[in-house]
């Protein structure tokens, strides 16, 4: 029995030991920060106040699409590398520029100093090297930076969710809806859900479902997804005197292909009004292909909120609709 507790020992010790090593070998990062869409760019002031910040400025602040006035994709702040220490560089998206003996690249790195936190680092012998790093991946670091704070955004949802378990059941979904929120309207298959702002003004979302053939595939597809979107606010969200919402004809709406629940998805983005009545805004919309169920769903967001900015209101939308599960 002594030899029996004499190994025991020995083996508690070395397991002791192995877990001091671990816990002495993990990096404890502190929790990044900073408001969302808002990019800390660290580059020399001299780089900064010349064409590669000018590049910088042209491609992350451009005005973001589908928006009545002009509002940066990002809030861009300079950060001379000198100073990126400390509470500085805990910001939560990051573009790093380095100029020096190294070659043209572009790296992702996640949680570099803070948690978590998506950091580009664009580097070149020169600035030509670096513009046209920035320029050829232009889109990359973009969708990079915007997964980081659609991610940031659920968590700050998740907070505090709606119950709408009965609406989820009847679309056979889950979504994060903030309990900000309520259900306005629930017909069938068609859900409207709204938040306030004040007397006034609101953010609202359309959930619904299409059969396949709604939507076609090739040059079309805008076509179609307007007329299906000018049908469902005009049958489902009819005002006084038959005003109804429609997209507004004078702006062109914008389409991409996007990836929600890893289903292809169609995007639109564009501006809406009312037929007979002077209101207007933004909206995006989302058709998530859904072939086991022979269907689109369709989330679509609006907003409403005069003499506002609004980008950060359709990034609340664009959080909420990406959060889809299909059951």
């Amino acid at each position: 029995m002594r030899a029996f507790y004499t190994v025991l020992f020995c083996a508690l010790l070395l397991s002791c030991g192995e877990t001091t090593k671990k816990d002495e070998n993990k990096i404890y990062l502190p929790d990044s920060n900073g408001n969302l869409n808002s990019i800390s760019v660290v580059v020399d002031n001299i780089l900064w106040e010349d064409n590669v910040g000018e590049n910088i400025r042209k491609i992350f602040a451009a005005p973001l699409n589908g928006l009545p006035t002009e509002e940066p994709m990002y809030n861009v702040r300079q950060i001379p590398p000198q100073v990126f220490d400390g509470f500085a560089a805990r910001s939560r998206i990051v573009l790093k520029i380095e100029k020096g003996n190294v070659e043209a690249t572009t790296k992702i790195v996640h949680e570099a100093f803070a948690k978590p936190q998506t950091v580009v680092i664009v580097g070149g012998k020169t600035d030509k090297d670096i513009i046209a790093q920035l320029t050829e991946n232009r889109d990359k670091i973009i969708d990079a930076f915007n997964k980081e704070e659609v991610k940031e955004n659920l968590r700050r949802i998740n907070l505090s969710l709606l119950d709408d378990k009965a609406m989820e059941d009847k679309l056979g979904i889950t979504i994060d809806m903030p309990s900000a929120y309520r259900i306005g309207k629930a017909e069938d298959d068609f859900f409207w859900i709204r938040k306030s702002l004040s007397n006034t003004k609101t953010i609202d979302l359309m959930l619904y479902e299409v059969p396949m053939e709604t939507i076609s595939k090739g040059d079309s597809t805008i076509v179609d997804i307007v007329k299906m979107r000018n049908n469902i606010t005009k049958a489902k969200i009819l005002g006084e005197d038959g005003i109804y919402m429609a997209v507004e004809e004078a702006y062109a709406p914008s389409l991409f292909n996007a990836i929600i629940d890893n289903k292809p998805a169609y995007e639109v983005r564009g501006m809406w009004d009312m037929q007979g009545y002077s209101m207007g805004g933004p909206f995006i919309t989302y058709a998530i292909e859904d072939k086991i169920n022979n269907r689109y769903l369709v989330a679509d967001g609006y907003v409403y909120a005069p003499s506002l900015p609004k980008r950060d209101y359709i990034f609340e939308l664009e959080a909420i609709i990406k959060s889809i599960v299909i059951k």
